[in-house]
């Protein structure tokens, strides 16, 4: 491991803790590291972390194109959650004071509004200004999910029945960019990750379920784009979990990142949640 810094890399910041493994990989692999945290919505600790810190406004591109220059970014990447469901609170995403370049983007050049899309374009306009938003897990990939047991429990044969037949219905579902979690209770889907996002769709399961005893499946899209929306999970997670009733979370090997992976085993231990990492191809030994 060198300490030369290679180059300087942007740090798109949203919510959670993800942003934080991304400017620890980064910072071990030498790089200068400089966050744009999103207002109202990146964790303000973010700044002690960093070498150089600004907010800007989620939809003022032009601000980061400007700060990231300016900076001497002219790599980057995108880090955190955002909760899309705010863009359609009163006067949407008018509220945000959009600049130009993100209205021309969301009511003219694309055709749907869904994730993939709207992450995609911003990716393309990122790079027609000289910045280029690169793969996430060459910074976290020691956080990827590996295949196999994660915790102290693996699946019951009711739950691994559950994960063959709920299996191809949420990378279905994450095909056609709706969301990345299902809940299944006996070879039955309960509820559907969708703009919510995943905790109000755990919280949902555990309101049609109230006997518990269900699985969390949580996958990558078939064709999942490695800069922006990686399946994340964490602590936060597992608490949930529990709090409405879930048995069981299986995660895309390879694909999904464990925020602080130690607290969040040893909570899925402490619950006796079975947390386990699949590929799809062998469900019955997962």
């Amino acid at each position: 491991m060198t300490n030369a810094i290679r180059k300087t890399l942007g740090i798109v910041a949203g919510g959670g803790k993800f942003p934080v493994m991304i400017i620890e990989g980064a910072r071990q692999l030498g790089h200068r590291v400089v966050v744009l945290g999103l207002r109202d919505i990146a964790d303000p600790a973010l700044a002690e972390l960093a070498d150089e810190f600004h907010w800007v406004a989620p939809l003022r591109i032009g601000e980061w194109v400007r700060k990231l220059r300016r900076a001497g970014a002219r790599h980057a990447v995108m880090a955190g959650y955002v909760r899309k469901q705010t863009m359609y609170r009163r006067f949407g995403i008018l509220s945000f004071l959009p600049d130009w370049r993100f209205l021309k983007l969301w009511f003219l050049d694309i055709p749907d509004k869904r994730t993939d899309t709207v992450l995609g374009a911003v990716a393309d306009l990122l790079a027609r200004q000289g910045i280029v938003l690169e793969a996430l897990p060459q910074y976290c990939g020691m956080a990827l999910a590996m295949p196999g047991v994660l915790g102290a429990s693996g699946l019951s044969g009711p739950e691994r029945k559950d994960l063959a037949f709920g299996w191809p219905i949420a990378k279905e579902m994450g095909r056609l960019d709706i969301g990345q979690s299902i809940a299944v209770r006996n070879t039955e889907v309960i509820a559907i990750e969708a703009i919510e996002g995943t905790d109000q769709m755990i919280e949902r399961a555990g309101a049609l379920c109230k006997r518990g005893g269900w699985v969390m499946i949580k996958v990558a899209k078939p064709e999942q784009d490695m800069r922006f929306d990686v399946p994340t999970i964490g602590p936060d997670t597992i608490e949930n979990l529990h709090r409405h009733g879930a048995r069981a979370l299986v995660v895309e090997a390879g694909k999904t990142v464990i925020v602080d992976r130690a607290a969040t085993v040893k909570s899925a231990n402490r619950y006796g949640i079975a947390l386990v990492g699949h590929r799809g191809e062998t469900i019955g030994s997962s």
